[in-house]
């Protein structure tokens, strides 16, 4: 076999060696990948040059698969188009349901057939619960209750009460009995007391009075035994011993009398309530009337009242229990039904006060009427969550009040927080609610 020298060879390829190679019928026949040859070719400096690098479109597609599947389960989660919504229809997978904060959002609430029939594009949806006007009240323990467990129940759920009816006792009733007996026998002490300084007072005075008149008397016969005891003195006949002593009587009668009419004086210079006893006396009474005072309100802590008029909702303690902190019982005027909307902040926009509201559940029987009564004045978080898992549990929402027709307000005062779906028509005349 002939030698082939390809060293020497430049700027040519194994397919070029391999035509060459043909030259020669001796030699087998090889395709060009066959060739255990290197070929290499030099650049103007003598250094080995390399081939150029082709770049591969397989390597473009390696990093777009990741992106294009990242955004494809983006929009699917956003938008959730029919396909994707059947195929969670077939599986009973829920977007987000293995998540507490799941990320997908139902762009709305799932509607009743009967509503989802006469839906229109400017009607507003949101969840809402039914509640008495003026939402349901709690009936709590008396302020200062203290220890004390419940002692009777004096009512029944569903039955109706006015405001301040007693609803249930406590068995702190004996001892808050007992204070209140001690302090109107205190008060009836301090009122003797009082009535024993006010005769006192009066006996004093006049005491004071009759001992002022009898110095005035003894002042009088001292007067006139000086002036005897002068005359006597001045023809010789009395000594000067007799008349100095009518001069020291007259002298003690007449500071008698000035004692008597400073002490008469204390007396009769202001009234007589004003007399500082009797008013020491006054304001211990005052004192004992504020005690009694406060003895029958603290007997009113063992009784439960109703706060409002209304009708019992529930009752959560029975006889013997501690009162609960979430109250004893719970009330509302249900003679009056309201609905408490929750409408995301950005559909509040189109609610006015006076739209037409309807009202649906599977519980009830038929859809119940109202109007737009009040719309709230701040943004919270949303407070009912439906039973979708996808549900979004941090939304923004405002809270919109709707009043009930008469009707309606029948029906719905059996169905307290139940909830339901609430179609406001925003396209409707708006009138007074």
């Amino acid at each position: 076999m002939t030698d082939v020298k390809v060293g020497a060879v430049q700027a040519c390829d194994k397919r070029e060696i391999f035509l060459r190679i043909q030259d020669f019928p001796d030699m087998p026949a090889h395709s060009p990948d066959d060739l255990p040859l290197e070929i290499r070719s030099t650049g103007p400096a003598g250094s080995p040059r390399l081939p150029p690098r082709r770049f591969r479109r397989r390597y473009l597609l390696v990093l777009l698969v990741p992106l294009l599947m990242f955004t494809g389960a983006v929009i699917g989660m956003y938008f959730q188009p029919p396909l994707l919504r059947a195929f969670y229809g077939i599986t009973g997978l829920q977007p987000g349901g293995g998540t507490e904060t799941p990320i997908a959002l139902p762009p709305n609430v799932d509607l009743p057939p009967r509503m989802a029939e006469t839906m229109l594009p400017s009607d507003v949806i949101g969840l809402a619960r039914i509640m008495p006007a003026g939402d349901v009240s709690v009936v709590a323990a008396p302020y200062g209750a203290g220890d004390a467990r419940i002692s009777e129940i004096l009512v029944s759920i569903g039955q109706r009460v006015i405001r301040g009816d007693a609803l249930a006792r406590l068995d702190n009733a004996p001892a808050l009995q007992g204070a209140l007996l001690t302090a109107e026998a205190n008060l009836a002490i301090r009122e003797a007391t009082l009535m024993q300084t006010r005769a006192a007072v009066l006996a004093s005075r006049d005491e004071a009075k009759a001992a002022r008149d009898q110095a005035m008397a003894s002042a009088s016969e001292a007067a006139t035994a000086l002036q005897r005891a002068e005359d006597l003195f001045q023809r010789g006949v009395a000594p000067q011993e007799t008349l100095d002593a009518a001069r020291t009587a007259a002298e003690s009668a007449r500071l008698a009398v000035t004692r008597a009419n400073a002490t008469l004086a204390r007396f009769s210079s202001v009234a007589l309530d004003d007399q500082p006893d009797i008013v020491v006396a006054m304001r211990n009474v005052a004192a004992g009337k504020a005690d009694l005072a406060r003895a029958r309100l603290d007997l009113q802590r063992a009784v439960v009242v109703a706060p409002i008029s209304g009708a019992i909702l529930d009752i959560n303690a029975r006889p013997g229990e501690r009162p609960p902190s979430g109250g004893i019982m719970q009330m509302g005027d249900t003679s009056r039904m309201m609905a408490e909307v929750e409408i995301w902040q950005d559909r509040i926009a189109r609610v006015s006060v006076g739209q037409p509201v309807e009202l649906v559940s599977p519980v009830l029987t038929r859809t119940l009427q109202g109007r737009v009564h009040a719309i709230g004045l701040t943004v919270g978080r949303q407070g009912l969550i439906s039973d979708d898992a996808a549900e979004n549990k941090d939304a923004r929402v405002i809270r919109v009040l709707v009043a009930l027709d008469p009707a309606s307000s029948v029906i719905a005062a059996r169905f307290t927080n139940l909830e339901v779906i609430a179609r406001i028509d925003t396209s409707a005349a708006t009138a007074a609610p």
